[in-house]
């Protein structure tokens, strides 16, 4: 893969202004570019005609200050600087920050005691509880969401740069963010025009193309756009395996093919972590390069019944296949054997879940971030793996009152202590503590530590575990330069050719399922009908509702520039109805079935009508939650009835079918996860999958704008009787969907104009 060249005709500023702070740039004439604030105390050392920053204001060049070393030498030698309180708050890593920050809700900050509204605060400064952590936690590690603009991304990156520079050794700030290039329904390409960030597919999307070369080039682009927004680090990507079709995260894998998984996590690290030319420091590391914690060791996809780990009815993953080694195979085989020269993931997440009854040496059924066997027997020890592990956000904290609430996730070890789990997390051999600002119980648990082993061996431990996060702050430069040009910043974050880059990426992730008598493509300036569509109150992770609504589903002006639109059928030429996959509100868990006396647990349906688990297991495989639920022994949900929140979308299909009389009906799906075609396929003429791409990319196909070359990257199931009775650990194992022209809905089928699509990459990834 080549690598990706971007020209901006932008002169290098030697000093620059931001928020009225001042930064310098001083170049090396054989070395690294080297910029600091004057604001923050940090000088400029001469040293045989080099110059280097001065980060601990000792006026003498220390080795970690000395970039001619490796980042290894230097990472060891600043952990070795560091204080018990210095490491603690390195292995912080915060919760969910936005630029401004909220007024509520779980990215809510203040400036100057006020919320964003009330103050006389720009979006790009600091908020109190920023300088809070960053100053008295000596938290390093920063989660980044939403940003108003890429501009104020990169002064508030400058900001915080020049705030921690001046503290103590001057350690950088390491900024990320989990993926935000996932495209918009409502997005416009036009060829030539810019935007905020370049939009691909994601997850499933990017897998329907079956090409590991345009991951490759977006995490080359993506790249770009991080570093220019301050970010050197991305939570990402997601390689679990999508064996367990109900799966809400199933979404952001790639699917439930190892060997399509291990291609495509290896072509993204690729991508995101290897710099070029100039821009290389050693070994593939560089100015462009980020980070990549790879996700989510050792795979989150075979969850119970399709149930998630993000909530305490959903914290088992099981093994009913006995089959864990093909999850894990992705992260051995890919992420862990680059192509490029940055060799592996830098980064290792381990998911929520109890991976269960799979410890055979301690016994113990805890989450992946609490086990010694998960985290050092298998990880490190037998596959050698010796980078960061951090753990997924707020493990460590305390679970709700109902297993229902997003809170806390210490599944397994939820009677201890919040130190006591931070102790457990570190003798299990995890660095970083997700989703916690708070150095005070990482300090708890370094004494308990002490009082164990002594304080030699946990100051060892600690020391280790610094080198690791070290390094990679090292590595990508940021000792030397951690400053934004803002120019740069606002001409490479989505700048034209990265905007065309990952529109074409959308249009060959779309999935021709059903064509039948050549009904597709339909030419443009013929006239559609394209019904409304009611959407069901919903709510979000954190329960906040969205009300609901009855309107169009996508952007009718939009599709007047493909046809004309008429909203009485018998005036159409034909019909599309935008809808999308089955929908199940409780995500198998009712709070009002367990305040009845039952369980909790319902089925996770998908399909549109109603539901009843008649095939269900008699008996889950796991249950038990010993704080807030230790009655239920048994998880099952058979016999149980549900119906999914948007089974209006299946009556908008038929009802469609019956005004449009004989004249075309075509069915664009929008889908998180596989689903049961059984219920309308034999109603309608055609059939249009995507995974999460723009309206506009789904019309080109429609019209023949583009020709269709998607692939399914999973099974889509006959009936839920077959989703039931497979194994969740387990891919390609259903009973396949047939439709009515003869084509089953199997692993790497989609159409294109000629039919079933057999090329180079149908015979490489063919089951």
């Amino acid at each position: 893969m080549k690598k990706i060249t971007v020209t901006l005709s932008i002169a290098l500023l030697t000093n620059f202004s931001l928020n009225a702070q001042q930064f310098s740039i001083v170049k090396n004439n054989r070395g690294a570019m080297l910029g600091y604030s004057t604001s923050s105390g940090v000088k400029i050392l001469s040293v045989n005609g080099l110059k280097f920053k001065d980060l601990n204001q000792n006026g003498k060049l220390d080795r970690y200050e000395d970039w001619r070393l490796t980042a290894d030498e230097r990472a060891k030698d600043l952990a070795s600087k560091m204080t018990v309180e210095q490491i603690a708050g390195l292995m912080l890593y915060s919760r969910h920050q936005a630029l401004p920050a909220g007024v509520a809700g779980y990215n809510m900050g203040t400036y100057g005691g006020k919320v964003f509204p009330e103050s006389k605060a720009k979006a790009s400064d600091l908020t109190d509880q920023q300088k809070l952590f960053l100053k008295n936690d000596n938290l390093r590690h920063v989660l980044l969401t939403s940003v108003q603009t890429p501009e104020i991304a990169a002064t508030w990156n400058n900001n915080v740069q020049a705030f921690v520079e001046g503290i103590g050794l001057g350690i950088p700030a390491n900024n990320s963010s989990d993926p935000r290039h996932t495209a918009i329904a409502t997005s416009e390409f036009n060829a030539g025009a810019g935007g905020k960030i370049s939009m691909w597919p994601d997850g499933l999307g990017m897998a329907a193309t079956f090409d590991p070369e345009i991951v490759e080039q977006f995490g080359q682009i993506a790249a770009k756009e991080y570093r220019a927004l301050g970010i050197a680090t991305a939570l990402s990507p997601q390689i679990d395996l999508g064996s367990e079709p109900r799966w809400y995260r199933i979404a952001m894998t790639f699917g439930e093919s190892p060997l399509l998984t291990t291609d495509m996590g290896r072509a993204y690290i690729d991508g995101f972590q290897t710099s070029y030319g100039k821009d290389e420091i050693k070994d593939g590391w560089g100015y462009q390069s980020v980070n990549a914690m790879v996700k989510h060791w050792p795979s989150g996809g075979a969850e119970e019944g399709g149930r998630d780990g993000h909530w305490a009815y959903g914290k088992f993953t099981v093994y009913p296949g006995n089959n864990l080694q093909q999850h894990i195979d992705p992260f051995v085989n890919g992420a862990f054997k680059l192509k490029g020269k940055t060799a592996k993931a830098s980064a290792v997440m381990p998911y929520y879940t109890i991976t269960f009854d799979q410890d055979k040496k301690y016994k113990e059924n805890v989450a992946n971030g609490f086990s010694k066997y998960i985290i050092t027997d298998l990880l490190r020890d037998q596959y050698g793996y010796d980078g960061v592990v951090c753990t997924d956000w707020l493990v460590t904290g305390d679970e709700g009152k109902t297993p229902n609430l997003f809170a806390g996730k210490p599944w397994g070890a939820e009677a201890l202590t919040i130190a006591q789990r931070h102790y457990k997390v570190l003798m299990a051999g995890v660095d970083q503590f997700g989703g916690n600002n708070d150095q005070k119980p990482v300090l708890e648990a370094y004494q308990m530590g002490i009082k164990e082993y002594g304080e030699k061996f946990m100051r060892a431990r600690f020391e280790r575990s610094a080198v690791r996060l070290l390094k990679n702050i090292f590595r990508v430069g940021l000792f030397e330069n951690p400053y934004l040009n803002v120019a740069e910043t606002k001409a490479i974050v989505g700048n034209a050719e990265f905007m065309k880059a990952g529109y074409n990426a959308q249009l060959k992730s779309v999935i021709l399922l059903k064509n039948s008598a050549n009904v597709l493509p339909v030419k443009t300036k013929q006239t559609v009908y394209i019904p409304k569509i009611y959407t069901a109150a919903t709510k979000d992770w954190w329960g906040i509702y969205t009300a609901a609504k009855f309107e169009y589903p996508v952007n009718i002006e939009l599709v007047k520039k493909y046809y004309n639109v008429t909203d009485v059928p018998d005036q159409a030429d034909f019909a599309i109805v935008f809808v999308s996959s089955p929908q199940s509100a409780e995500g198998g868990y009712d709070i009002n079935d367990r305040k009845s006396g039952s369980n909790g647990y319902v089925p996770i349906s998908l399909q549109y009508g109603t539901y009843t688990a008649e095939s269900a297991r008699s008996k889950s495989i796991a249950a038990g939650d010993p704080v807030i639920d230790p009655t239920i022994k048994d998880r099952n949900y058979k016999d149980k009835t549900v119906t999914a929140s948007n089974t209006m979308d299946l009556r908008t299909i038929l009802d469609t079918r019956e005004m449009m009389k004989e004249k075309p009906v075509i069915v664009s799906v929008t889908a998180s996860k596989p689903m049961i075609f059984n219920e309308f396929e034999k109603s309608v003429n055609g059939i249009v999958l995507n995974f999460g791409v723009s309206t506009q990319a789904v019309l080109d196909i429609i019209s023949g704008k583009t020709e269709p070359s998607g692939l399914l990257p999973l099974q889509m199931p006959a009936n839920m009787a077959t989703v039931e009775k497979q194994k969740e650990d387990v891919p390609f194992d259903l009973i396949l969907y047939q439709d009515t022209d003869g084509n089953r809905y199997d692993f790497a089928y989609g159409l294109n104009w000629k039919g079933v699509i057999k090329d180079a990459r149908t015979e490489k990834y063919k089951k």
